[in-house]
């Protein structure tokens, strides 16, 4: 006998209501198990009872697949489907306007979210110290440490009013026209995106001869790489910081502040439970971000539990929950576009480095045609 599903209230909102609704024609049916109707449907089984949680909209193929299986009017149930997203997307727009996302997941901080940036108020206060004490500094870090973050929610508005440009390489680096302040987010770029050695050292002269300041941050496994051009070594050796992992204290703040700004609080023991899994691991903010942005999706009141945290995975289990969901939704044949897609995005590694992104173009990612030019092309 398959587990027993969580009782959901239609009065939750339209989410809620279609989910009962889903699970009504189920019963009518018999209810088969969910194994049965993945063979009919063509779907995962999981996907299938994820539709009928309430917890979010199922895309319209899983629910007509999850119609179909239970021998419902397809007709009938995309009409229903239709009224529900538009219900769905207004009770948004108000739950938006009361309340700020705090969590931004696995995007990276930008200046727009400074308000929500905690946890590194001292490394931006050295850091902002040393820009005006420096013509040139450079951020070195591993990767998943939030040096972006840093620098686009972090120093930009503390230099304010002084005007910054962000900017990252490309395969085709070039600075500014004119900037007071140049910002230059993973440079590494420089060396796994620009072919040409020549377009390289030109771009890296530029900046060490720019005179409005200049700020680079490179992934700590490619700081010997910089080694290669000595006026660079020369220009940062004494104004060279190194981003490490946040200690307790400042988690503690990225975790529960972000949350009090948006008018919530963090259940004591999930910020126990999140200290316990991150303190001292490299990369892990990313995916504290993305568990605590799930969490809150499931949030009630004004609380953020662990028991809802516990339910989307955690920090180890969120990400690939999220992927898995998203993935189980396509179909065979765009599972393969996908997967073709995802390797283009990356760079892999030289010499046993880390691999880094690499940008496609946005038609690829519209199309996922792996005949598109990939290496040669501009930044998406």
């Amino acid at each position: 006998m398959g587990r027993r599903e969580q009782v959901v209230d239609p009065m939750d909102g339209p989410v809620a209501a279609f989910a009962v609704e889903l699970r009504k024609l189920r019963e009518q049916a018999g209810t088969p198990p969910y194994r049965v109707m993945a063979a009919r449907a063509h779907f995962a089984a999981s996907t299938l009872a994820q539709a009928a949680t309430g917890e979010r909209l199922p895309t319209l193929p899983v629910t007509l697949a999850y119609v179909g299986a239970c021998g419902g009017d397809e007709r009938e149930w995309r009409a229903r489907w239709e009224e529900t997203l538009a219900a769905d997307r207004e009770r948004g727009v108000v739950a938006a306007a009361c309340e700020r996302v705090p969590y931004l997941g696995l995007a990276g901080f930008e200046e727009a979210d400074r308000d929500y940036f905690f946890g590194r108020s001292a490394l931006v206060e050295r850091l902002a110290g040393m820009v005006k004490a420096h013509r040139m500094v450079m951020v070195v870090g591993p990767s998943g440490c939030g040096k972006s973050s840093l620098l686009r929610a972090g120093l930009v508005p503390a230099l304010r009013p002084r005007a910054a440009r962000v900017l990252t390489p490309g395969v085709h680096p070039a600075l500014p026209a004119a900037a007071e302040l140049v910002v230059v987010d993973q440079f590494e770029e420089v060396f796994t995106l620009c072919e040409d050695p020549a377009e390289r050292g030109a771009f890296i002269d530029a900046l060490v001869a720019a005179g409005g300041g200049v700020v680079l941050s490179v992934r700590a496994d490619f700081f010997g790489r910089c080694a290669d051009h000595p006026r660079l070594i020369e220009a940062v050796e004494d104004s060279t910081i190194l981003v490490g992992p946040m200690s307790p204290a400042e988690l503690r703040q990225a975790i529960v502040k972000p949350a009090a700004t948006a008018g919530l609080i963090v259940q004591r023991e999930l910020t126990a439970r999140i200290l316990e899994e991150v303190t001292g691991q490299p990369g892990g903010l990313p995916l504290m971000s993305h568990a605590l942005l799930e969490t809150w999706k499931r949030h009630h009141g004004k609380a953020l539990t662990l028991a809802a945290y516990e339910a989307v995975g955690g920090i180890a289990g969120a990400v690939a929950r999220t992927s898995e969901e998203l993935h189980a939704d396509l179909t065979p044949a765009q599972q393969d576009r996908l997967r073709h897609l995802l390797l283009r995005l990356v760079m892999p590694g030289e010499a046993g480095a880390q691999p880094t992104r690499r940008p496609v173009r946005r038609s690829e990612l519209l199309t996922g045609d792996p005949g598109d030019p990939g290496p040669s092309c501009s930044n998406a």
